[in-house]
């Protein structure tokens, strides 16, 4: 699906635009066609918040969808709800979302194409249904798209906002403050490229919201909520307040005394409309038994 449309209201910004034109579009995608160059303006290549004069010939050339060459593999699932439009699972601790390089197989995304056998194809051979991820390490709930239609409505919520996802984490240090909100751009760490950073340039706005549940006088047992969704977030944001995530070998040397393979931090619920009905629907991952473990360990003073 491609299109050339005139630009029919001066000053409207050419993302906005796209998807008035394009309604089947989310705006997150319009935004990546843009990047891509896929979009122009009189034959001109264009930012997102490009001003539109009026008049103006918009073309859009859509790719073509890619076939998924990623393997299938009978995984185990911890199913939460499962629908015609969507699947939400318990992702395990350990276990990658999506391949990339180096790594073709045991990923959440070859569970689901053998589970699903329909996935939504907007992002990708690769990341078929992937709307939002979990870091390897990071455990809990997280929904996928079996459609394209469900794939743009999950991502337009992510996007404005509109669903919300809140976390558990357990952090070194005593947190004084009952609660706060950490703010700060996050991109690549400018010398090692395998890290994320708070940085002042090339990097994208972030905001998380932190409360304390329990202090442990060394350790903090906190609740997060997180207005964006970039990458290594919650492990960053924390670390900058001096308080990095127990089991974070990345963002700290601090010594991991408990039995925990990463870092201990749990997507507790996810909050969203279905993209169908637009009824608000709430999923809670438990907590999973590492950290239990470690929150009886504190309780009990071991």
């Amino acid at each position: 699906m491609s299109g050339i449309f005139s630009a029919d209201c001066a000053g409207e910004r050419l993302d906005v635009f796209l998807v008035r034109k394009m309604p089947d579009l989310s705006r997150s995608y319009a935004q990546r066609l843009i990047e891509e160059k896929r979009v122009t303006v009189d034959g001109t290549p264009r930012k997102a918040n490009y001003k539109l004069c009026g008049g103006e010939c918009v073309a859009c050339d859509l790719p073509p969808a890619e076939e998924v060459s990623v393997r299938a593999e009978n995984i185990p699932l911890d199913i939460l709800y499962e629908d015609a439009d969507i699947i939400v699972v318990n992702k395990p601790r350990g276990m990658v979302v999506h391949p990339a390089a180096g790594i073709s197989g045991g990923t959440l995304v070859n569970a689901l194409l053998y589970h699903c056998q329909d996935l939504s194809g907007i992002n990708g051979a690769l990341r078929p249904g992937i709307v939002h991820r979990l870091d390897k390490d990071t455990s809990g709930v997280m929904a996928a798209a079996k459609n394209d239609a469900a794939h743009r409505s999950l991502a337009e919520q992510i996007q404005k906002k509109e669903a919300r996802r809140e976390y558990r984490a357990i952090v070194y240090g005593n947190i004084a403050e009952r609660a706060g909100i950490i703010t700060g751009d996050i991109g690549r760490h400018p010398t090692d490229r395998k890290r994320m950073a708070i940085v002042r340039e090339n990097g994208k706005h972030a905001t998380t919201h932190f409360e304390v549940l329990e202090r442990f006088g060394g350790y903090t047992f906190v609740a997060c909520r997180l207005e964006t969704g970039r990458t290594h977030q919650i492990r960053v944001h924390m670390t900058s307040i001096g308080h990095p995530l127990v089991g974070d070998a990345k963002y700290t040397s601090k010594k991991n005394p408990f039995a925990i393979a990463g870092q201990a931090l749990h997507s507790l619920t996810l909050t969203l409309a279905h993209p169908r009905s637009g009824e608000e629907m709430a999923f809670t991952a438990p907590l999973p038994a590492d950290i239990e473990e470690i929150l009886c360990a504190l309780r009990s003073g071991r």
